[in-house]
C-alpha cells in the first residue's frame, strides 16, 4: 500500500507531510471560522464550506499529483513566454471589464458563471517561471546579467503596474519575489537598489498624490487610507469594531494553549475570519503554541526549498523553486503580520489554509512545480548512482577469433 502511494506522491516527502498537516489544519479552522458566514449565506448549513474546502483541497492535491507524474519540468520553460503573455492579456481583460461596469468591486476577479478566478494569481506564477527562464540563460557574463535585469524588470513593471490598479498587496508581493530571485541570480546589487528605491518612491508618490486623482483610478485612495490608518491609527478603533481589532482580540484571548478546536468567539464578528485574518483564529483556538507550529510548517517549507535548490543540477528548475517557495513564504508572513498588527491591513490569504477556490488551485500549481523539481533531482541522483557497466570480452570468443 505504501509503495502504491509513493508511486504517485513523488517528490520531497517532508513537503508532502507539510501539505497534509496544512490541509488538516485548513479543514478544522475553516469549519470553525465559517459558522457565521454559513448562517448569513447558506441558511445555517455549516457543513457547506467544510465540504467545499475539502473538495478544493482534494482537487489541489490531484493537480499536484498530475503535475509531478505527467508534466516534465522542461515543459514549464517551453511555455514560460506564452504563460506570461496570456496572463497580461487576462489582467488587461479584467481591467477593461471593470471600467466597462461588467465587474463590480475591486476588479480582481473575472467571473466565469458560477466560478471566478483572479488573473493576478496566473500572472504571479507566470512571471516567476519567466524570470527563472531568463536568469537560467543569462549567467555567463556581466552583459548577460544586465540584459536579464532589463528584460525581467520590463515585464515586472507591466505586471505589477496592472495588478496595482486593483490589488496593491499582490503587486508588492510579486515585486519583492522577483527582486529576491534576481538577488539570488547574481544581478548586480546596484541595479536592485535602484529598483527598490523606485518602488518605495512610487508608494510615497501614491500617498501624497492620491487626493489629486479621481476615485475611479484603481485603489489609489484605498492604499493611502490603509497607510494612514497604520501610521496614525484607525478612528474606528476607538469603538473597537475594526477587523484588526477583532484579530488582536482573538490572539489575546487565545493565550498559550487556546480555547480549543471550534471554540472561537471572535470569528462570529469578523467578515474575513476565514481568509485574510485566519491566522488570528488559529491562535484563538490553538493558542500561541498552535500559531508557532503553523509558522514552523512554513519555515520547514522554506528550508526544504533551499535543499531542493542545492540538490538541483540545472539552473532553470532551481530558480523556479526559489521563486515559488519565496512567494508562498512571503505571502504567509504577510497574512500573519496583518493578523498580529505588525503590517497594514491588506488582503492576502494564508497559503493552503484560508478558504479558497481558484486561488487555492493556483497555490497547488506552485507546490506541483516545487515537487516536480524535487522528483527530477531524485531521478538525476539515481541515474548518477547507477554503476557503469563495462563489457569484458569473453575468453572463448577471443580464442575463436584468433
Amino acid at each position: 500500500m505504501n509503495q502504491t502511494i509513493a508511486k504517485y506522491f513523488k517528490g520531497d516527502r517532508v513537503i508532502w507531510i507539510v501539505l497534509m498537516l496544512l490541509s488538516l489544519l485548513s479543514l478544522l479552522i475553516v469549519y470553525s471560522a465559517t459558522g457565521a458566514l454559513a448562517y448569513r449565506e447558506k441558511s445555517g448549513n455549516t457543513m457547506y464550506y467544510l465540504v467545499r474546502q475539502l473538495f478544493t483541497i482534494g482537487a489541489g492535491i490531484g493537480v499536484i499529483v498530475f503535475m509531478v507524474n505527467v508534466i516534465p519540468v522542461k515543459m514549464y520553460s517551453m511555455v514560460a513566454n506564452l504563460l506570461l503573455y496570456g496572463s497580461i492579456l487576462l489582467l488587461l481583460m479584467a481591467m477593461a471589464l471593470k471600467f466597462a461596469g461588467v465587474i463590480r468591486g475591486t476588479g480582481r476577479t473575472i467571473p466565469l458563471g458560477p466560478l471566478s478566478f483572479q488573473p493576478a494569481e496566473v500572472a504571479k506564477i507566470a512571471l516567476i517561471i519567466f524570470t527563472a527562464k531568463v536568469l537560467s540563460r543569462k549567467q555567463k557574463t556581466t552583459f548577460d546579467l544586465k540584459v536579464a535585469f532589463f528584460k525581467i524588470m520590463t515585464f515586472t513593471a507591466v505586471v505589477c503596474g496592472i495588478v496595482l490598479m486593483s490589488n496593491f498587496s499582490t503587486s508588492a508581493l510579486i515585486f519583492i519575489t522577483i527582486i529576491t530571485m534576481m538577488f539570488v541570480g547574481r544581478i548586480p546589487i546596484r541595479y536592485m537598489l535602484l529598483v527598490f528605491a523606485a518602488g518605495v518612491g512610487l508608494v510615497v508618490l501614491i500617498y501624497f498624490t492620491a487626493d489629486l486623482l479621481p476615485e475611479k483610478i484603481g485603489r489609489i485612495h484605498t492604499i493611502k487610507g490603509r497607510i494612514e490608518r497604520f501610521i496614525h491609527g484607525d478612528p474606528n478603533s476607538e469603538k473597537g469594531i475594526t477587523q484588526a481589532d477583532y484579530a488582536k482580540l482573538a490572539i489575546y484571548s487565545g493565550g498559550i494553549i487556546g480555547k480549543g478546536p471550534g471554540q472561537s468567539d471572535v470569528s462570529n464578528y469578523m467578515a474575513a475570519a476565514y481568509n485574510d485574518f485566519i491566522f488570528s483564529i488559529i491562535v484563538e483556538e490553538y493558542g500561541l503554541l498552535g500559531g508557532a507550529f503553523v509558522i514552523f510548517l512554513y519555515l520547514v517549507l522554506f528550508f526544504r526549498g533551499i535543499i531542493i535548490v542545492r540538490r538541483s543540477t540545472r539552473t532553470f528548475p532551481a530558480f523556479v523553486v526559489i521563486g515559488l517557495t519565496v512567494v508562498l513564504v512571503y505571502q504567509a508572513m504577510i497574512n500573519m503580520g496583518v493578523s498580529s498588527g505588525v503590517l497594514p491591513v491588506t488582503g492576502q490569504p494564508l497559503p493552503w489554509v484560508s478558504l479558497g477556490g481558484t486561488s487555492l488551485l493556483f497555490t497547488a500549481i506552485a507546490f506541483g512545480c516545487i515537487l516536480s523539481v524535487s522528483h527530477l533531482n531524485q531521478v538525476d541522483q539515481e541515474q548518477q548512482e547507477q554503476p557503469v557497466q563495462v563489457n569484458i570480452p569473453d575468453e572463448d570468443e577471443e580464442m575463436k577469433k584468433q
